[in-house]
This record gives C-alpha cells, structure tokens and sequence, in this order.
C-alpha cells in the first residue's frame, strides 16, 4: 500500500508541473476543487494560492480522485 502512495505522489507531483493542465480533484467528503495555475506540492499537501496570496492546502490523503483535461 505504501508503494501505491508514493507512485500516486509522484505521479500528482508531475502532473501539478504542467501548467496548461487543467486538474480536477475530488475528494472524500464528496467536494470537487478545480486547481488554478499557482499549484505545488509541499510535502503531502497541494498548495494552492490565488491572486490575493491566500493559500489554501489540500491533503493528499483526503484524494479519492483526479481528473485531468487538456487545456
């Protein structure tokens, strides 16, 4: 199970790199967050912050699923 994790974290990570990627997150709560462009990963969270340089932190934990769509 550990090994699933971590291929998923590396998977996530590379994918927040792309940035003409439009990311999609749903999770276990049953909330869906579109992610903007200023995205990372920082350690087991995505970070995201947006124009008013409020950061918001999504625990990779709490991720049931990812969209991605071409943009």
């Amino acid at each position: 199970m550990k090994k699933k994790a971590k291929s998923f974290k590396t998977q996530l990570k590379k994918y927040l790199g792309i940035k003409g990627l439009d990311i999609v997150v749903y999770l276990r709560d049953g909330k869906s967050i579109e992610l903007n462009k200023n995205r990372s990963l920082v350690k087991d969270h995505i970070v995201l912050v947006d124009k008013n340089n409020r950061e918001m932190r999504i625990p990779i934990s709490q991720i049931v699923s990812v969209d991605l769509f071409a943009a």
